[in-house]
């Protein structure tokens, strides 16, 4: 079974995935091929990690081997979550942990200092700068943490392992003064319930004079999910998208990504109420069955093209985003979709920056694995202008200091500027 599935993965990667022509020959299948035919006890950990470590050749984020929602399988997560300054990885939260409290630092794993964990795992981390490494999967590899607390007490704590939280969105409307509303989306997963808080909270809009929208942390999802919000947003009568685009799409359309994408989409439908945009995903639906098995296509909407320039409202003047490296995907575009207002101020720091490769599809194996990975490339990542690794820059930096632990200096600058 298991050597079947990476067999799958192999030619998804090599066939399918939106990168596959401009990285065909960085990964060495025959390797981790070896791994599992090798193998006198593989099970599905070992499995999942054997994949998700050649996964890492590809050198894309926006790609992942994971269990499926339904698996009971693994622990995954050690109960807080880092970040990295200097030469210490900084607690930034603990949601299970309570041997370590925020603020607190770990100064090596089972003996090994900061500075050579990240030579080890500098293929993992992929990062250039510390504060946009992600060490949760590097954590659960260690057994002990050397950790000293903000008075500069040393000790050392057997990691442990503990059932992750699932993550719980939140969107929502707060006013904060008499002119100013915040606003938090943490993905764009949910089209319906994002397109009543606009609706619900109309009013508000149009009458405060700021609005700050905080995407630090944004998980993504789709790009409709954000396009009631957008008349707000711009100053002039209308909002041409596709006047923004800095060069055009290609999507791989071959039959394995036309049927799972289309798949996705109709499963979409349950949350979408609209109708214009329901019809504009049945435009693209028909796009892509019109493709199928033509590889590389840059799709349009026909007749639904029309449907990209919308008609601006009465909103704040002034909208200021707060945004990190946890906002990605449909986060980054997002955020690059606002800087062309000149409404908007953008402070914090970089976006992950997903979207050279996106619009993902995923399949699954005995409902137990499932791989997402992009089906589509931006042509400007031919011409060295991608986001991977830099993400949307920020028109005002912060960089990231152990004093956003206790001090949110983003929020902070924020309120300066209005």
């Amino acid at each position: 079974m298991y050597l079947k599935i990476f067999e799958d993965v192999i030619s998804i990667l090599h066939n399918d995935y939106a990168g596959c022509l401009d990285k065909k020959g960085c990964d060495n299948p025959d390797f981790y091929r070896g791994k599992i035919q090798e193998s006198r006890n593989m099970n599905d950990e070992k499995f999942v990690g054997i994949v998700q470590d050649y996964l890492l050749d590809f050198k894309d984020l926006h790609m992942a081997f994971k269990y499926t929602s339904q698996s009971t399988e693994m622990e995954d997560d050690v109960g807080f979550a880092v970040r990295r300054y200097n030469d210490l990885l900084y607690i930034v939260s603990n949601e299970k942990e309570d041997r370590v409290k925020k603020g607190f630092a770990i100064t090596a794993l089972d003996g090994s200092t900061v500075p050579e964990l990240v030579n080890i795992h500098k293929r993992r981390l992929m990062e250039t700068e510390a504060e946009r490494e992600n060490w949760s999967a590097i954590l659960l590899q260690y057994k002990n943490a050397e950790v000293i607390s903000e008075s500069g007490k040393s000790f050392t704590i057997e990691l442990k392992n503990y059932r992750k939280e699932s993550f719980q969105p939140e969107y929502s409307i707060k006013e904060i003064s008499e002119d100013t509303l915040f606003l938090t989306l943490t993905d764009f997963m949910n089209h319906s319930e994002i397109s009543t808080l606009i609706d619900e909270n109309r009013s508000l809009l149009t009458t405060r004079k700021n609005l700050l929208i905080d995407v630090r942390v944004n998980r993504g999802g789709s790009d409709l999910a954000y396009f009631d919000l957008l008349p707000f947003l711009f100053e002039g009568e209308v909002i041409d998208l596709n006047g923004f685009d800095e060069g055009y799409m290609l999507t791989n359309c071959t039959s394995r990504n036309v049927e799972l994408r289309t798949q996705l989409f109709k499963s979409a439908f349950s949350s979408i109420e609209d109708e214009v945009t329901r019809n504009q995903i049945n435009a693209f639906i028909k796009q892509l069955e019109e493709n199928k098995g033509k590889g590389f296509v840059e799709l349009g909407f026909g007749e639904m093209d029309d449907s990209f320039s919308i008609k601006t409202k009465p909103g704040p003047e002034q909208v200021i985003l707060l945004t990190d490296v946890y906002c990605g995907s449909s986060g980054d575009s997002f955020v690059k979709l606002c800087k062309n207002s000149s409404k908007v101020t953008v402070i914090g720091r970089p976006t992950l920056g997903l979207n050279d490769y996106s619009n993902l599809a995923i399949m699954s194996w005995e409902n137990k694995f499932e791989l997402s990975y992009p089906t589509s490339k931006l042509s400007i990542v031919d011409e060295g202008k991608g986001m991977s690794g830099v993400g949307i820059q920020p028109d005002i930096y912060i960089p990231w200091t152990p004093e956003h632990i206790d001090v949110d200096l983003d929020f902070k600058k924020a309120l300066e500027l209005i």
